[in-house]
């Protein structure tokens, strides 16, 4: 029996296993839809250990080559409609997203998302099912091949970041990694002592590389991960939509 209030210790074996890849479920009525433009995907490696202990019960760290990965994530929304059909304002406002991957014991993988920093009011409903929607103040702005993301939360002093963004060549073939951190159709939230699924459908991301000129930010720290390595791995997006996401179901 584990210690009160504690987290039972994982078989080693359960959290390297690597489960069958699945591709995006059907979304036929979606609770909401949107563009997701302008993005880009910061990624850092993790020990998979430190990762693991900031996840809720019932959820695994997903590994690739025995290492997690954090994703700082910044975009702008457009296009949001409630439903499938009913227009929702702002006609467009950015978001940023800090994201584990993770999976289910011999269920999908996906996504758990740290905090997501968001402009429009609405989005914080979201939180009645565990999703970590947080109310920032967030710019992003294009200057010649250079797009600058920023932002900083309210009631939250210091927690923020900037950073610069290059978009180079567009990413003609996918490597295994490429692939493993951005076709994910899952995202995972925790509330009322239940794990919650919502399911994401999109055409997969067009591509670029991507370098980083500038970037301070605080996220990781406000999140409880140790401060990531200086050299990430980039990917650039101009975007995907219509994306659907589908209602929320209780899963564990």
């Amino acid at each position: 029996m584990s210690p009160q209030g504690s987290k039972p210790k994982l078989d080693e074996k359960v959290l390297t296993r690597t489960p069958p890849r699945r591709g995006p479920e059907p979304v036929a009525f979606p609770l909401l839809s949107m563009r997701w433009e302008r993005l880009a995907m910061v990624h850092w490696r993790y020990d998979a250990e430190v990762v693991q202990r900031l996840l809720p019960r019932g959820l695994l760290v997903d590994r690739f080559e025995d290492r997690a990965w954090v994703s700082l994530t910044p975009f702008t929304m457009s296009s949001v409609r409630g439903l499938g059909a009913v227009a929702l304002p702002p006609a467009a406002f950015p978001e940023t997203n800090l994201r584990t991957y993770v999976r289910l014991p011999g269920g999908p993988s996906g996504l758990w998302f740290f905090s997501l920093d968001v402009t429009a009011p609405y989005l914080l409903a979201g939180r009645a099912i565990g999703v970590r929607y947080r109310w920032a103040d967030l710019t992003v702005r294009e200057r010649g091949a250079d797009t600058f993301y920023g932002g900083r939360r309210r009631g939250a002093e210091g927690v923020g970041y900037r950073m610069r963004i290059r978009a180079g060549a567009p990413v003609e073939e996918m490597s295994p990694l490429d692939d493993w951190l951005t076709s994910r159709w899952v995202a995972l939230s925790r509330a009322a002592g239940l794990l919650w699924l919502t399911p994401v459908h999109h055409e997969p991301w067009p591509l670029r590389h991507g370098t980083v000129g500038e970037l301070e930010q605080t996220l990781t720290r406000s999140a409880g991960l140790p401060d990531p390595e200086p050299s990430p791995l980039v990917h650039v997006s101009p975007g995907v939509g219509p994306v659907r996401l589908g209602p929320s179901r209780p899963v564990l």
